[in-house]
């Protein structure tokens, strides 16, 4: 059979799909939807593989809507009109459904077409994409759309799925099928959550071992591991899970999780992403460790030069150790909190004039006009500290660094206050 295994069993029933339990399940809002018939507009995210499709071919189903199907990768405009003439003529009394895939790669004119399409209410859209839909779907049409997240299915689902999926093949073929339980868990593991693929390692396994012309075949650990490829790590460099891997990345070595921090680096190490993990931690060493200790700076620099010199694999080690040190560093976010609270002011107006005595004095004219003249020299004085104002007097008392609770900003913080008093 030339269709592949993933779809010749897809579920017809909402029933039989297996995970989005969050969306599916009994009360939920799509469970619910489907009950009733009354389909909105929809818009489905998440990977690939997932069961997006699926879902959208029962709620046509189940509305006795008309499903019309394209993929925004190859279709145009004029594809979606060929749709609206088609139902205009046929003037089919249920409406009809436009389920549109990938619907990020439609340019925003593109997607500003299909508002017209969806206001009539002939045509109800379902578009799916694998890409966050607020980042990449124009906000008019965002607006008249449901959202709905679909997640990669958990290894519990995925077996469940590869056993009805092991069921079905052995009665296409009249032959019984045996997979051990280790075996789909192995191609489980190796799916990472798309079942899409977990469907073509099962079919590959029993193609294999078919050979055999056995009455029972029985597939095992060995036999599953030959023809599963490596686990379907999901990273785009330019899509959404690239910005969720980097975010978790910071959050983790801010949190003092070395544990978690290393396996977020090592996404990026897998993925090849060099200079995203290069510019992330020498923004962290600033951001969440700053002035707690602030060699952490000198130190990342240094091991992101070696790992750029290095490139890969080498290059995971320095980035590594920068990584643990960073984990385990003490925190203080006093640096990007000083500079941001100054530029809020800036952006507010809340500016004012630099005082005459820190204003430019070298050149003649200067002292007439009152600039430089009262300025005291720090340098002139014990401890080489004066007091004096600095700021503008519209803001005078205001208070940008607050230093963190750590000792080494703290002994700063004692020595100054000895100093001042």
């Amino acid at each position: 059979m030339n269709t592949p295994l993933a779809d010749r069993i897809r579920p017809c029933k909402i029933e039989d799909v297996v995970g989005q339990s969050h969306l599916i399940g009994e009360g939920k809002v799509l469970s619910t939807l489907i009950k009733k018939g009354d389909i909105p507009n929809l818009i489905f995210y998440g990977p690939s593989g997932i069961g997006k499709t699926t879902v959208a071919n029962i709620i046509a189903a189940n509305s006795n809507k008309k499903l019309y199907k394209l993929n925004a990768t190859t279709c145009s405009v004029s594809d979606v009109k060929e749709i609206i003439n088609e139902v205009d003529s046929i003037m089919t009394y249920d409406g009809a459904i436009l389920y549109l895939d990938e619907i990020q790669n439609f340019n925003k004119r593109q997607q500003q077409s299909l508002l017209d399409v969806i206001e009539k209410g002939k045509i109800t859209l379902i578009a799916s994409t694998t890409e966050n839909p607020h980042f990449y779907i124009y906000n008019a049409l965002l607006s008249r759309c449901s959202v709905f997240e679909f997640k990669p299915l958990s290894v519990e689902d995925t077996v469940k799925a590869l056993k009805r999926a092991e069921k079905i093949l052995g009665e296409e073929n009249d032959v019984e099928i045996q997979f051990s339980e280790e075996a789909l868990l192995h191609i489980a593991n190796t799916a990472n959550g798309d079942i899409r693929k977990a469907m073509n390692s099962l079919e590959l396994a029993y193609s294999v071992k078919a050979y055999s012309m056995d009455e029972k075949i029985n597939i095992g650990i060995e036999d599953v591991v030959e023809v599963t490829q490596k686990t379907a790590f999901k990273y785009d460099k330019d899509g959404d899970n690239h910005y969720d891997i980097l975010s978790a990345f910071q959050k983790s070595i801010r949190g003092s999780d070395p544990d978690a921090a290393v396996h977020y680096l090592a996404r990026l190490v897998v993925s090849q992403d060099l200079q995203s993990i290069v510019r992330r931690l020498m923004v962290i060493a600033s951001e969440d460790i700053g002035l707690a200790y602030p060699m952490a700076a000198t130190i990342v620099k240094s091991c992101c030069d070696s790992a750029l010199q290095l490139g890969f694999p080498e290059a995971r080690i320095p980035l590594a150790q920068a990584v643990l040190l960073l984990a385990n560093a003490p925190k203080s976010n006093s640096v990007v909190c000083a500079i941001d609270d100054a530029i809020s002011d800036l952006n507010n107006g809340n500016i004012g004039e630099i005082p005459l005595h820190l204003k430019d004095a070298h050149y003649s004219g200067a002292a007439t006009m009152g600039r430089g003249v009262e300025y005291k020299y720090p340098h002139s004085y014990e401890n080489n500290y004066i007091k004096q104002q600095y700021l503008p007097d519209k803001i005078k008392n205001r208070v940008y660094y607050n230093p963190g609770n750590n000792k080494n900003e703290q002994l700063t913080k004692e020595y100054w206050r000895n100093i001042k008093k």
